[in-house]
């Protein structure tokens, strides 16, 4: 195992240990151990993929820089080893219909890195994802929705989270938060950049869709 393998698998590994001290604060959560759990995770699954850095290199070192909340240091010290061993991709409505829009905020950054999943820089897995997520600061990420059932894991210390274009509420580093297959949610954020974990627990190449709310402006 290279050095580069370890700092990556140190970190999955930090992941799964928060959420194993979760289990069941949050629907999902459970569902996600035990598909970790199924996998073989050992050092010699460990796929070999050239790193790849991003534009939004200062944004991302922020984002990391400000990670802070209970149980979360692991993870902060090993996303910070490990950051320039991922690679990095920008959306750029891959997971979107041609035209759709996503609004200009998170067209200018909006980051991913995927740690299991496909064309992941850890473990391949045909129809599971699991990785980390970053959009720049004072960013809408519009109301949407895809099949994929998802999990988050909120890294940064405050982002703003609505579910069927409801009403808007705060949540602190640590959180975790549960979108069942088909259910619209968006996120925004604030002065400081977004940064979480994300899951996908199945139907990992199914499309997302936008779904239109009167208050985007």
């Amino acid at each position: 195992m290279t050095d580069q393998q370890g700092r990556i698998q140190a970190l999955i590994q930090s992941i799964i240990s928060y959420l194993e001290a979760h289990r069941s604060d949050t629907p999902g959560v459970d569902l996600t151990l035990d598909k970790l759990a199924a996998m073989d995770l050992c050092a010699s699954r460990l796929v070999e993929a050239a790193p790849q850095g991003t534009r939004h290199d200062k944004v991302l070192n922020d984002a990391i820089a400000g990670i802070a909340g209970p149980g979360l240091h692991d993870i902060a010290r090993c996303l910070s080893a490990a950051k320039d061993d991922l690679v990095w991709r920008e959306d750029n409505a891959r997971f979107y219909p041609p035209g759709a829009d996503l609004g200009e905020g998170y067209n200018k950054c909006n980051l991913h890195a995927l740690l299991i999943g496909p064309d992941a820089c850890g473990y391949h897995h045909p129809d599971f994802s699991l990785g980390m997520f970053m959009l720049g600061p004072r960013t809408l990420y519009r109301d949407h929705a895809h099949e994929a059932p998802e999990l988050y894991l909120n890294l940064s210390q405050r982002s703003g989270w609505r579910f069927h274009c409801g009403g808007w509420q705060d949540y602190p580093a640590g959180s975790l938060i549960w979108n069942p297959a088909g259910a619209p949610h968006a996120t925004r954020v604030y002065d400081q950049p977004f940064i979480s974990v994300f899951v996908w627990t199945e139907k990992v190449n199914s499309r997302c869709n936008v779904i239109h709310c009167d208050d985007w402006a």
